[in-house]
């Protein structure tokens, strides 16, 4: 066990370093300069400021605001105080227990790392679950139009009459037969070459030029916008957007606030325009969407042929089909959907009649 060891010494009176032997004894240092006179320090009356780490000296402190100092470089000195001195417990640090405390620096991340993945992928999505039914459809529409001022800005618009005309009128005619929904719906026709539409919350749905102009009747746009729909009156747009967006807007949801979402536009915007359901919420918008066709007395084979169409083109689609890659049309749910069609006993009635669709799908 080694006790005597070098070191510098200050008195605290001048800025004068002096060499010194410090010896360690069981109740305190004793601590000989070079200029001589011996000085003894009571454990309890030492404080520690430095060489908690390795490659930093070790500086003990005794005093009040002017207080001697003494200075020792090789950390080991620590060591040997605590074999000497063993009473003095935690109130000097222990090179020794170094390794222990980085293994349990670990153990703590890996437990924060544990727990923040298990908040992600457990308790989001359960308070989530809880907040959806919960929120006000004013909370709703407050993110829809936070959403639609990046999605759908007045200058990217459709602004074709005949266009937003034919929009409304299929909506109206597609929710007609159904109680009234507690949404007032508004279909925004952007004009950008993406094959896509998009549900969001509070009503709203976003078609783009592209999709449009890939429907060959008004039938199958309207089993396109059932679709979506659906997805709006399901709430699957709005569970996405609380789940995908922030923490900060899951709060506000499950408070009910309809000013915070505005702070969120931009973020809402990216998560719905990256948006990918779950296959249950897309068999989901796919059987109610169906049966808000059926309902509507909508041809339903203008629904499931976009559909195939869209499986057709699954796997070789050009970048802008996005629609591909957000609505995935398995082969199962087609034939669901078929099976849907032929079980129905009515007869449909046309959509638009009178309409060049062709010509006014390419209007915007």
């Amino acid at each position: 066990m080694r006790t005597d060891w070098q070191g510098v010494y200050l008195d605290g009176r001048t800025a004068a370093r002096q060499p010194a032997t410090i010896r360690l004894m069981r109740e305190g240092i004793e601590i000989t300069p070079s200029g001589g006179g011996t000085r003894l320090w009571p454990y309890r009356e030492i404080r520690q400021t430095q060489g908690f780490y390795a490659g930093e000296e070790v500086r003990l402190e005794r005093g009040g605001d002017l207080p001697e100092t003494l200075l020792v470089p090789d950390i080991a000195f620590l060591e040997s105080l605590h074999e000497v001195a063993r009473h003095v417990g935690s109130h000097f640090h222990d090179p020794g227990r170094r390794g222990a405390r980085l293994r349990w620096t670990i153990v703590a991340g890996v437990g924060v790392i544990a727990a923040t993945a298990a908040i992600y992928f457990w308790g989001i999505p359960a308070l989530t679950a809880l907040a959806v039914p919960r929120v006000p459809v004013a909370w709703e529409e407050s993110v829809g139009r936070s959403a639609i001022a990046y999605l759908a800005p007045p200058e990217r618009r459709c602004g074709d009459l005949a266009v937003g005309r034919a929009m409304d009128e299929t909506v109206r005619r597609l929710v007609a037969p159904g109680p009234r929904p507690p949404y007032t719906f508004r279909v925004h026709v952007v004009n950008r070459p993406l094959v896509n539409a998009l549900a969001v919350p509070g009503g709203h749905v976003v078609v783009f030029r592209g999709l449009l102009q890939r429907t060959s009747t008004p039938e199958e746009m309207a089993g396109v916008m059932a679709h979506e729909l659906q997805h709006v009156l399901r709430r699957h747009a709005t569970r996405a957007v609380i789940q995908g967006v922030s923490t900060g807007l899951l709060l506000m949801a499950l408070t009910g606030d309809v000013t915070g979402p505005l702070a969120y536009g931009l973020q809402t915007a990216r998560t719905l325009g990256d948006l990918r359901y779950s296959r249950r919420a897309e068999e989901e918008a796919d059987t109610e969407g169906m049966q808000m066709v059926l309902a509507a007395r909508v041809d339903p084979a203008g629904m499931i042929t976009f559909f195939e169409q869209m499986q057709k083109e699954e796997g070789a689609a050009p970048e802008a089909l996005t629609y591909l890659s957000t609505h995935p049309p398995a082969a199962d749910r087609i034939g669901r959907l078929k099976a849907m069609a032929a079980a129905w006993k009515g007869a449909p009635e046309p959509l638009l009649p009178g309409e060049q669709w062709t010509d006014l799908a390419k209007r915007c």
